[in-house]
């Protein structure tokens, strides 16, 4: 379905078809929870989003694959060699880089502000450096650049319903919160990498800190104080989702169901790492497939029914589809393929 995405979205220089078609690989293989979501979009915005997504996970590797020590050096060439030519791609277009390349078509494409992409790097270069913060108003002040910008940058390409101002707040928060549920999962590996990400004072408050992380980490131990302060995370993340929330109806329609999935599915690793009895220290927890697919049948027909307001509010109702049918006569599985084959 790949061409047909960058037919809809009048991509037409090869060059810069095979960027997106590296871009979405990415989304692909790396974000599934975020690339199921990104199939109810309306397929011309989709490569805005596979695009946006690739450079964030292009980065977030450089961060995070060339090792420690000597690789230190490394990791921060690296970043700024892409931040460079980040900056040649934003000024010029095109790039070496094919994520560079998909990026600053996007980003000229849908007029997205260029602050956002720098603040983004610099919240990628702290990482090489900052392994911990003692406060979660540090911790926000690092998901500024790491996830809020994300959800800033998404907005141009999901269409609001309302004057763009008055959504981006609601965006910044749902990038935040998928963050905190990110970082909820990924406790046991993030710390395998030298980083804590919950606030220091939070654990201290349960009576934990990296030393007793590191213990339970290495004896495959829970400790009932380390469950009480992730415990105390989660409910803290589940707030940033309500106040989130309320954006999505500023969002133009057929973007609603997209945002709504994604966020069910997000939200779903907190329901996972509850079901798992808090042991992120020890293995990751994952939103069960079937569950996944459920979501994905819901969000299709959010999605079938938002284009058919769209469309009877043109002036004509095309006659139903096989598609166009209520998920729930579909088989789990039946709806994720539904879900990434409608148009």
């Amino acid at each position: 379905m790949t061409d047909r995405e960058l037919d809809a979205a009048g991509v037409t220089d090869p060059a810069l078809r095979e960027a997106y078609r590296h871009c979405r690989a990415l989304n692909a293989r790396h974000g599934r929870t975020y690339f199921l979501a990104t199939r109810l979009l309306p397929v011309e915005r989709r490569p805005a989003v596979h695009a946006l997504y690739g450079f964030a996970r292009w980065a977030d590797d450089i961060v995070d694959s060339l090792g420690t020590g000597a690789g230190a050096d490394a990791r921060a060439e690296a970043l700024t060699r892409l931040q460079e030519e980040l900056e040649d791609g934003l000024r010029r277009g095109g790039g070496g880089e094919p994520v560079v390349r998909a990026l600053a078509d996007t980003a000229r494409r849908y007029a997205i502000d260029h602050v956002h992409f720098r603040d983004f790097m610099t919240a990628m270069r702290s990482d090489l450096t900052v392994t911990a913060y003692p406060t979660y108003a540090d911790l926000c002040a690092y998901m500024h650049g790491s996830a809020a910008v994300i959800g800033l940058q998404m907005l141009p390409v999901l269409g609001t319903v309302a004057p763009r101002e008055e959504a981006e707040p609601y965006a910044a928060a749902l990038g935040v919160a998928f963050q905190l549920s990110n970082f909820l999962r990924d406790v046991g590996e993030d710390l395998d990498r030298g980083r804590v990400y919950l606030p220091a004072d939070l654990l201290a408050g349960h009576g934990v800190d990296r030393e007793l992380l590191v213990h339970s980490r290495a004896t495959g131990r829970s400790d009932r104080r380390i469950t009480a302060a992730l415990r105390e995370f989660e409910a803290l993340t589940r707030k940033v989702y309500r106040v989130a929330m309320p954006g999505v109806a500023l969002l133009d329609p057929v973007s609603r169901p997209c945002i709504r999935t994604a966020a069910v599915l997000y939200g779903g690793i907190l329901d996972a790492v509850a079901r798992d009895g808090w042991a992120v220290l020890h293995r990751r927890s994952v939103v069960p497939r079937r569950r996944r697919a459920v979501v994905a049948a819901d969000g299709l027909v959010r999605v079938v029914a938002a284009r058919l307001r769209a469309r009877a509010g043109a002036g004509h109702r095309p006659p139903a589809r096989a598609r166009d049918l209520p998920a729930a006569v579909l088989s789990p599985a039946a709806a994720v393929r539904s879900a990434e084959e409608v148009a």
